[in-house]
């Protein structure tokens, strides 16, 4: 299957294919209340994160057979924020309103502690999302997109990071090259979130 650059254009279709492939993630399901307050949020939670990745040419997608979108890779470029001031402004009042208190208050507690534990120096490019759709599961096209960019970050000599929010993939980003150094724990379910670092090749 053949990558290309993500556009604009793909925003709606990657944000279906990241709703589905984090639908059981252990710890974002639990984190946006999946299945116990609706789901409305939950397409509009992940849009945010898209439109954050596509304001870099950097992201990478795969197309499905049916229009939608197989894997898709999303990168924030060297000393980027995810989010532009005001995507977080919004996404703030939308976890306000979809979820109730308490679950508000961990899921940006769990903000806090993903921001805390982001490396500050030196400038990397972040992994913002690896996804791939259900329907393509098995085949190791994520992955094949995860070496695709990585080659070209070796190419610029840039180091990356990323966060492995599910446990079960970890030894897929160790095979790609990547050192776990730390892991963060989310507030409401004690999931562990492993922190991984690649230095440039």
């Amino acid at each position: 299957m053949i990558s290309r650059r993500a556009t604009a254009d793909d925003a709606e279709a990657i944000t279906t294919t990241i709703a589905l492939a984090f639908a059981d993630d252990p710890t974002w399901a639990p984190a946006l209340q999946f299945g116990a307050v609706g789901d409305e949020h939950v397409l509009p939670f992940w849009r945010y994160f898209v439109d954050g990745a596509l304001r870099f040419d950097l992201s990478t997608v795969i197309d499905g057979p049916q229009g939608e979108i197989a894997a898709v890779a999303l990168w924030i470029a060297p000393s980027e924020p995810e989010l532009s001031h005001d995507q977080e402004a919004e996404l703030t009042a939308l976890i306000e309103e979809a979820l109730d208190s308490a679950g508000a208050e961990s899921m940006f507690e769990l903000w806090r502690r993903f921001d805390a534990n982001h490396p500050a120096s030196p400038p990397h490019a972040y992994l913002s999302l690896l996804a791939t759709h259900p329907d393509h599961r098995g085949r190791g096209i994520a992955q094949g997109l995860l070496g695709e960019s990585l080659a070209e970050f070796d190419q610029a000599s840039i180091p990356t990071f990323l966060e492995s929010s599910n446990p079960a993939n970890n030894h897929r980003y160790v095979r790609a090259g990547y050192s776990p150094f730390g892991e963060i724990l989310a507030p409401s379910t004690g999931a562990a979130v492993a922190l991984m670092w690649r230095d440039a090749r």
